[in-house]
């Protein structure tokens, strides 16, 4: 497998949504209510993207192959991980794992942080624990979106 990993422009804003929203549907739909579908849809609108992404409140990174993107990781700061979705033909292949790593290798991105947490949906708890994350606490509902508040440490913080 030859797959690379580029930070995403505002030109792969629409693929890297639909890849998003496919994955989403498949996944995590089941287990979610027709609010948290919606808030997750309004979550991934392209233009709201884009914006966060230009004011500086998101990063993205999308994984290749073959010029086809295979999954997709946005990080807003500090260091949380708001989407992590690989396309369901990638899975078991490490993708999730090299973007993460990505991310968490550049010293521009981490700056000193200590930990890095994500809101998890139920369908990727086993997938981020697999990647060294703990809960921090019980599965939450806030608006129709079921997660589990999760962290990584990455390095103990001195005293």
């Amino acid at each position: 497998m030859n797959v690379t990993i580029r930070p995403l422009s505002t030109n792969d804003i629409v693929p890297a949504m639909g890849l998003v929203w496919r994955v989403f549907a498949e996944f995590v739909v089941p287990e979610y209510s027709e609010r948290g579908v919606a808030e997750f849809k309004a979550f991934i609108r392209p233009s709201f993207i884009t914006s966060n992404m230009s004011s500086g409140g998101f990063r993205l990174w999308g994984a290749y192959e073959n010029e086809q993107i295979a999954g997709v990781i946005a990080i807003k700061p500090p260091l949380h991980i708001t989407l992590l979705f690989v396309d369901k033909h990638y899975h078991r292949r490490g993708i999730a794992r090299k973007l993460f790593e990505t991310v968490i290798n550049d010293q521009a991105i981490t700056n000193g942080h200590a930990r890095v947490t994500v809101y998890s949906s139920p369908y990727a708890v086993d997938v981020y624990r697999c990647m060294g994350f703990e809960p921090t606490d019980t599965e939450r509902n806030v608006n129709g979106l079921r997660f589990t508040p999760m962290e990584r440490v990455l390095h103990r913080e001195t005293e």
